[in-house]
């Protein structure tokens, strides 16, 4: 059975001290520490006044009292003792009274007489949330203070050699390539290296290469001067430029261009560039990180990314691992969110275990993104304070977790009609060789990739986590066209 710490206490809260005296001997033998109020009144100044190396933990609530009843010492609690937890209990049981407690934040909703097995369990319950709250704050606190930012979030393991690569790298000017699945938080950590390096005082500058037409990207990037193109009617400082003496953090560098792809070597070797349409050549102190949604060293033997460059920026590798591969982070990942959106809403809200339990069951192919998006929704739209499972998006909702959105309809990835494109050994069949089997599930998924973003060719790459160029191969080779 989970026990209170040293430092923490139950406060009891009831006007009738008979009582209170019983709940209290009862938890003092169940090895808890114990403090007692009369009224809500009473209670809340004492937990105002409370010391904070003996908090509280939880409040064991009657309904009933004078002065201040416990629904409103609930919406109190819940207001200003956020990770206090609160067991509410009566002497006139009804439904709707209970759920509506459980609506209002109570951890559990007892009635007289109180069954001691049934007080037993709900304290359990009641001190093992308030130790997931209070373990979430601190660690929230600690990673704020190691890097100065309270986004940077995670206590699964694969996060903690993140953050010691951080620390080690920083300090240095060595180029970093991030490598992870959309959402998974390169740029937190790109700003992070940053932060802790000694260019914090100079700018943070950030480059998408998949956001930006492919006739722009140098531009972007270098700058141009006046006259260089049609419309470039004055110079332009690029983003290189912009990030002299800080960091730049080049995102999606798997869709640069091959021609992009050379000029930026150049930059990384020499540290020197010239505009698009001029002969001067600038040299630029920059820290260069840069990220990729897709492996390059794939690209590379596919023959989309420069071999010589894969290796000019392959110094320090930092892969983010997927939400699905951490799902222990997801309730520090809610509360965080949780707490950002409550702030911005005025709203206090919290999860239910069943609507936590949803969360760690689906499987993220949006990442933290996905995530922190499932919880604003919830947060703007519930009406009650504590989210449940009716409040999540219909995938995380759905018993079976949502299948990728470029998914084809017709049927199971592998299918063909009726038939298997991959036989059976038994009985003399001779298996389809693998290439030739996936090439229609993957047919039917570009297709439906490209329906649901209306042909949009760009869009549907970065759906589909693939490079434009491989998008563009594919559906040649597949012989897709856009409908009339």
């Amino acid at each position: 059975m989970v026990k209170l710490a040293d430092a923490s206490r139950i406060l009891i809260v009831d006007d009738d001290p008979i009582v209170v005296d019983s709940l209290a001997d009862f938890l003092v033998h169940e090895g808890y520490r114990t403090a007692t109020a009369g009224d809500g009144n009473e209670a809340l100044a004492m937990l105002a006044g409370a010391d904070d190396e003996v908090p509280y933990a939880l409040v064991v609530a009657d309904m009933n009292m004078p002065r201040r009843d416990g629904m409103e010492l609930l919406k109190v609690i819940n207001k200003q003792h956020e990770s206090v937890a609160v067991i509410m209990i009566t002497g006139f049981g009804k439904i709707e009274t209970a759920v509506e407690a459980i609506k209002l934040g109570a951890v559990d909703y007892l009635t007289k007489p109180i069954v001691d097995d049934e007080l037993r369990i709900a304290v359990g319950k009641a001190i093992q949330q308030h130790a997931l709250l209070a373990e979430n704050k601190t660690l929230r606190d600690q990673l704020s203070q190691r890097f100065g930012m309270e986004n940077l979030i995670g206590a699964d393991y694969r996060m903690q050699k993140i953050y010691d690569l951080i620390e080690a790298v920083a300090e240095s000017k060595t180029t970093v390539l991030l490598e992870g699945e959309s959402g998974t938080g390169k740029s937190m950590v790109a700003r992070a290296i940053h932060t802790h390096s000694p260019r914090r005082a100079g700018s943070f500058v950030t480059f998408s290469c998949g956001a930006i037409p492919e006739t722009l990207l140098e531009s972007e990037l270098f700058g141009h001067v006046k006259g260089a193109f049609t419309g470039a009617d004055h110079d332009k400082p690029g983003k290189i430029l912009a990030a002299d003496g800080g960091t730049l953090l080049i995102d999606e560098i798997n869709s640069a261009t091959p021609a992009l792809q050379l000029k930026l070597l150049r930059v990384l070797q020499e540290k020197q560039f010239e505009p698009v349409g001029s002969t001067e050549t600038i040299e630029v102190d920059v820290r260069f990180v840069l990220a990729t949604n897709q492996p390059l060293d794939r690209l590379v033997e596919e023959g989309q990314f420069r071999e010589d460059l894969y290796y000019r920026i392959n110094v320090v590798n930092i892969r983010m691992p997927p939400l699905r591969d951490r799902l222990s982070d997801i309730p520090i990942f809610v509360e965080h969110f949780v707490d950002k959106y409550g702030r911005e809403t005025g709203k206090t809200r919290r999860f239910s275990e069943n609507a936590l339990e949803a969360l760690k069951r689906y499987h993220w192919p949006g990442n933290v993104r996905e995530l922190e998006n499932a919880v604003e929704r919830a947060v703007v739209l519930s009406r009650q304070l504590v989210i449940d499972v009716d409040d999540m998006p219909d995938t995380v909702k759905s018993d079976t977790p949502g299948a990728p959105s470029g998914r084809a309809t017709g049927g199971p990835i592998g299918s063909r009609g009726s038939e298997s494109p991959i036989p059976a050994l038994e009985g003399g069949w001779t298996p389809t060789p693998l290439a030739q089997a996936l090439e229609e599930p993957e047919r039917q998924i570009i297709l439906a990739a490209l329906t649901a973003n209306d042909w949009n060719r760009q869009a549907t790459a970065g759906q589909l986590n693939i490079n434009r160029t491989t998008l563009y191969k594919k559906i040649k080779q597949y012989g897709l066209d856009a409908p009339d």
